[in-house]
Formats: structure tokens, C-alpha cells, sequence
């Protein structure tokens, strides 16, 4: 379908691209060459190798700048930063994460969490003459940073920490970086001074010379051979007595004085913990993203493939049937894409809310926290969206899926790291109930039960529909409907937030009842302990509710009729697959009749069959560029052609 000189795919992509669309065309061109391309025949040493060649190549372009304030040597724009590097992923995953990794996380370290007196590191950084890691998690600490066990004790006499890891369990794991390339890891540690812990704050600790042997008390080792992103050097980093100087603090909320003196404007450590890890959200933000980008790409790839692959007669006409014709095909791809195409929205306005909070065009502190929040959340939707996605791609190319030269088997084992890379899933959904369940309330932000349980205690009301503004959307979706149309007719858009909306409301609001009633007979660990799946369901309905918003927006934005009346029939099949999915529980708390539930399935059928001639126009608007796919299944004759069958295939 096309309007005026640009095709429907053209407007549905420009829509997909959302703010910084400039930013992702030039990257697909620029990527497109074929050095930037993954080889999966390299064994794991020279993939490095490779992956370390591109990043100089990429330092070339002007991306990583984007994601540096002007004082430091960079352009400003985290946004377009995001945006720019989430590119990668359509190339190569271990140069996405590699890249990250750089200047991502152990940049974004330097850079939000110190100084002007750490100026020259970022510089040297972003150039790569200075390469880093971020030495996060520990073998005994993965998820639960606060109690990193890594000590950083001030000795005044010298005016140096002492970073140390005092048991087997403290050394730094997982590290990208770690085991061969970086010469400087930002060190999460337990900072001491004048006798007292002060909490978790980050330092600079070179780890290698200039020769790549590790420096005196540290000691590198090598994760070696992972399931995926072999062009990523994982490692481990113990620590034995190291000095560093003072001024290797990052203290931006922080600060140690020569003396010893402790002093920072954050007071409460627990607000001073937060903040710290609220600056590096964009971490999170870019995982989400990156791995939702992996699943484009194989949704690519597998209805392309089912666009041209035939499989079976027809018993009428004796000609074999296109696997996207078949209704099961249809199921298996067409929702999917109708997930990405919501989370690529969600993405959208989740990265126009970080540039806006982190360029300090929003200063509002509940926006910080909101986008904390958000992030972890579609973090763990597209993570999940995308290990799934992957893996119903590979089954529907069958045994060509599981070929390496068609890429599906790699994108798989490359993104399966991503549903606990940058926090674990199901702490990130429980992180989502809290906020959800605490209603944003500063009094009740500590990380233990007992918090939940007495916040639970007072907590009465419809909290979703008063804290989101749901309602007055929900409003506004009916005022534009028809009247006439019944008030449960699952067809309209205003309906269907409802439904999501009221599973979250149930959920949230049962969930501290859940709380309250357990507190009676209890102590608020066990009280919180029996009710985290109903916690961590609540999560769940909050995170689709908020994608379906956002999906709503995004369509809102589309100018071309042809382009957005596909979309919302794209909105649709999201929405009805979503309610498909969780039927069982809409039943049972008598929020959908049996009959609504059998008509939400009959419409399911409906929307993939009025969707499988747009199929090529969907993916097309997802924006892959075809010959950045690299699946040789794609262009294998071999697969498509018949023998004594001269036409080709429709």
C-alpha cells in the first residue's frame, strides 16, 4: 500500500522510529557494512579480537558523543545516544554490548557519578585510548547491590582507599571487559571511613598496564566460553589490599576530605543509594531496548522466510501451501509482531523520558524515580518478549531455523543473557509492585517487607485509576468512540484498557489485603514472602497495562490514514492476544464471561487473517533493513523451488 510517494511501511517505520528517527536512518546505513557484521565461525579469542576492531570503527562515527554532556567532549544527547548504539544490535549483539559496556555503563559510571576532576577519564574513554569496565556484581551479590561485600577503606595517612575483596565470594563477576581488554573498572565497594561504613559508592581502580598484565594485589581471571556474545570478554577481578587515591572517588553525591571526613548532601543512605543507581538507569533503558531490536530482527527473518517457504498441498488446487497461509503460522508470528511494534512505542516514550530527565528538562524528583520505575519495567517485557520471540521464530523455520548461517540460533544465545543482564526479571517486576504497592510514597522506599507490609496496612482505594491518570484515558478513548456500540464489545480501544486496567487494579489493591491479612499471624518477612507471586503478578499487569498506552499514543501520532488505521488493527491483535493469554484469570474474578472470552479468541483469528496480506508491510515497518538480516535461508533457492515447477513463489 502506498500514499503519495511514501509507502505505508515507510509511515508505519517512521512512526516505529519515533523522536529520533534521523539518528536511526543514518545509523542503518552506516551499519550496513559488512565489517560490522557478527561471524560466528570465530572461536571466542578472535571474536574479541573483531568485536574490539569495530568499536574503533564506531568510535570513528560520532555515536558515542551523543551520550556525553559538552563539558566532557560530548554533544548532549542521551536520547540519541540510546537510540544510536540500540542500532548495533541489528549488526552484531557482542558489539552492542560491548559498546555498552564502554560507554554505557562504565562511561555512564564516570561521567554521572563523578566530577569535573574525572574530566580526562571520560575523555580518554570515549576515544578508547582509555578502556573500562563496570564492576558491579560479585559472585555472592548479584542482584542485591546493597550488600556488596568489596570493601573501599580510606587510610588517611596516605590519602588513598584501599579496595579489597575480604571473601571468595566478593570477587567482581560476569564483567564485561574484565577478563582481557579493560584496563580501568569502576568498582562498586562498600566505602569506609573514620571507622564507619557509609554504604555502597564507586571508585576508579585500574586493573591492567598498558602491556594488558594485571596490575600489583589485582587479579584477573577469565569467565571463558558462555552461551552467547563470544565477542564479549566476561571476566573476574579479585582484589587484594589495592591502593588508589583519593581522588579516584567518583563523588558527585559524595566526597571524602584528606582527613578522612565524610561528607555528603544525601543524608538518608538509603535516598543516597538510590540516587546513585537512578543516574545509571540508562543502562537499563538500553537493554530493554537492544533486546527488542533482536526480536525484530528474527520476526524479520521468520515471516519473510514463511512469505516464500511452501509446505504441504492443497487438496483443490495441488499447489503447496505458503506457511504463512496456514491459520497456526499466522498465530505463531503475526501477535508477536504485534508486540514489538507496542514495545518499540513503549521504548519511544520511555527514552524521550530519560533525555528529558537527564538533559534536566525535567526536574521533577518524581519523574527520576517514574522512569526508574518504567525502565525496569519494559526492561523486563522486552527481554522476555524477546526470548520468546526467538525462539518461536527458530521452531517456525524449522530445521533451516537451526542453522547457524540463518542467524536465528545466535540471536537466541545472544539476548538469553538479557533477561537477567542489568537486573534480574523477577526483581525488577517485584521492584515495579513496590512502587505500586508503596504508591510513590518517600516514606516507605526501603528494600525490606516490613515497609510493604505497613504500608499494606492503610493502603484502601483504586490506586492504579488515581496515581496513572488511566481514567481520564479511558474517558477520552469513549468520548471519541461511538455510543452506540455496547459498552463490552472487546473491539473498542477504551474497553480494552479497562480490562487491563482493572486486572492491575485487582491485583495491586488484593495484594497488600494479602499483606495485611498475613501480618496478623506473622513476622513481615513471611508475611511478604507468601504473598510475592501475587506481588510479582501485580508487576506483571501494570507493565501491559503501560504498553498498551503507549501503544494507544504512539497510533495517535500517525498521520498517513492508511498507516494508522493498519496500526490500530496491529493495537488490536496486541490487545486481544494480551487478554487471550491471561483469559483464565479474567474468567475466574468474573471479569469476562465464558462467552467473551471465546469471542476474544474468535477475534484473535479474525485480526491475523485480516493482517496476513500486510505481513511484508509490517515488517518492513519494523525496520530491519533487509540486507542487514544476513540469514542465508533468505536467498537459498534450494528451500523455495520445486523441481518441474517453473513459477515463483507468490
Amino acid at each position: 500500500m502506498t500514499t503519495g510517494t511514501a509507502s505505508t511501511a515507510d509511515h508505519l517505520r517512521a512512526a516505529l522510529d519515533g523522536p529520533w528517527g534521523a539518528v536511526r536512518e543514518e545509523a542503518r546505513g552506516r551499519l550496513a557494512d559488512e565489517k560490522f557484521a557478527g561471524d560466528p565461525y570465530l572461536d571466542y579469542k578472535a571474536a574479541r579480537a573483531r568485536v574490539l576492531d569495530q568499536m574503533r570503527a564506531i568510535a570513528t562515527m560520532g555515536i558515542a558523543e551523543r551520550g556525553f554532556r559538552l563539558e566532557n567532549g560530548g554533544t548532549g544527547e542521551p536520547g540519541a545516544a540510546v537510540v544510536a548504539l540500540e542500532m548495533l544490535a541489528y549488526a552484531d549483539l557482542s558489539l552492542w554490548v560491548k559498546s555498552g559496556v564502554q560507554w554505557g555503563l562504565f562511561g555512564g559510571a564516570v561521567e554521572n557519578l563523578g566530577t569535573e576532576r574525572h574530566r580526562d577519564v571520560v575523555k580518554a574513554l570515549l576515544s578508547l585510548d582509555l578502556l573500562g569496565c563496570f564492576a558491579m556484581t560479585e559472585s555472592g551479590h548479584g542482584s542485591d547491590v546493597a550488600n556488596l561485600e568489596t570493601t573501599a577503606t580510606y587510610d588517611p595517612d596516605t590519602q588513598e582507599f584501599v579496595v579489597h575483596s575480604p571473601t571468595p565470594s566478593a570477587r567482581k563477576d560476569y564483567i564485561g571487559g574484565a577478563a582481557e581488554h579493560a584496563r580501568m573498572a569502576a568498582v562498586f565497594a562498600q566505602l569506609i571511613t573514620q571507622g564507619e561504613s557509609r554504604g555502597v559508592h564507586c571508585l576508579l581502580v585500574p586493573i591492567r598496564d598498558e602491556h594488558g598484565n594485571d596490575l600489583p594485589g589485582v587479579t584477573t581471571y577469565d569467565d571463558g566460553l558462555k552461551g552467547g556474545l563470544p565477542g564479549v570478554d566476561n571476566g573476574r577481578i579479585v582484589f587484594d589490599q589495592v591502593r588508589v587515591p583519593r581522588e579516584n572517588l567518583l563523588n558527585r553525591f559524595a566526597d571524602v576530605a584528606p582527613d578522612g571526613a565524610y561528607d555528603t548532601e544525601i543524608e538518608n543512605p538509603s535516598r543516597r543509594f538510590f540516587t546513585t543507581l537512578g543516574t545509571l538507569v540508562r543502562g537499563r533503558v538500553s537493554v530493554g531496548g537492544a533486546a527488542a531490536a533482536g526480536a525484530r530482527v528474527a520476526l524479520s527473518i521468520a515471516t519473510r522466510y514463511a512469505l516464500e517457504r511452501r509446505q504441504f498441498s492443497d487438496p483443490d488446487t495441488g499447489q503447496e501451501t505458503l506457511l504463512l497461509d496456514y491459520r497456526s503460522h499466522q498465530r505463531r508470528l503475526l501477535p508477536l509482531i504485534a508486540r514489538s511494534y507496542a514495545l518499540a512505542f513503549a521504548q519511544n516514550d520511555l527514552v524521550r523520558r530519560m533525555h528529558l530527565v537527564q538533559t534536566g528538562q525535567d526536574l521533577d524528583p518524581g519523574s527520576q524515580r517514574a522512569l526508574e520505575t518504567r525502565a525496569a519495567g519494559l526492561k523486563v517485557a522486552q527481554t522476555r518478549h524477546a526470548t520468546r520471540a526467538i525462539q518461536e521464530c527458530r521452531e517456525a523455520c524449522g530445521g533451516a531455523g537451526y542453522l547457524t548461517e540463518n542467524r536465528l540460533v545466535t540471536l537466541k544465545a545472544d539476548t538469553d543473557v538479557f533477561t537477567t543482564f542489568e537486573g534480574d526479571n523477577v526483581v525488577l517486576t517485584q521492584l515495579v509492585a513496590k512502587e505500586l504497592l508503596t504508591a510513590y510514597s518517600d516514606e516507605i522506599r526501603e528494600l525490606d517487607a516490613l515497609g510493604w507490609v505497613r504500608f499494606a496496612a492503610t493502603m484502601a482505594g483504586d490506586v492504579v485509576r488515581k496515581r496513572s491518570g488511566v481514567r481520564q484515558l479511558i474517558q477520552t478513548l469513549r468520548d471519541r468512540g461511538d455510543d452506540t456500540v455496547d459498552e463490552a464489545d472487546v473491539s473498542r480501544r477504551s474497553v480494552q484498557l479497562q480490562l487491563f486496567a482493572d486486572r492491575e487494579d485487582y491485583l495491586v489493591r488484593t495484594a497488600g489485603h494479602r499483606l495485611r491479612a498475613r501480618a496478623k499471624d506473622t513476622t513481615p518477612f513471611e508475611a511478604f514472602n507468601n504473598a510475592q507471586d501475587h506481588i510479582l503478578a501485580a508487576g506483571a499487569a501494570h507493565i501491559d497495562r503501560l504498553i498498551l498506552e503507549e501503544f494507544i499514543e504512539g497510533i495517535a501520532g500517525i498521520e498517513d490514514p492508511a498507516a494508522r488505521d493498519l496500526a490500530e488493527t496491529v493495537c488490536d491483535l496486541f490487545a486481544y492476544s494480551m487478554l487471550e493469554e491471561n483469559s483464565a484469570w479474567f474468567i475466574m474474578h468474573r471479569f469476562m464471561s465464558v462467552e467473551r472470552a471465546k469471542a476474544v479468541r474468535r477475534g484473535v483469528n479474525e485480526l491475523v487473517d485480516r493482517l496476513r496480506p500486510d505481513a511484508l508491510t509490517l515488517v518492513e515497518g519494523m525496520g530491519v533493513p533487509e540486507g542487514m538480516l544476513r540469514a542465508a535461508l533468505l536467498s537459498d533457492a534450494s528451500v523455495f523451488d520445486r523441481a518441474g515447477r517453473s513459477e515463483a513463489p507468490v
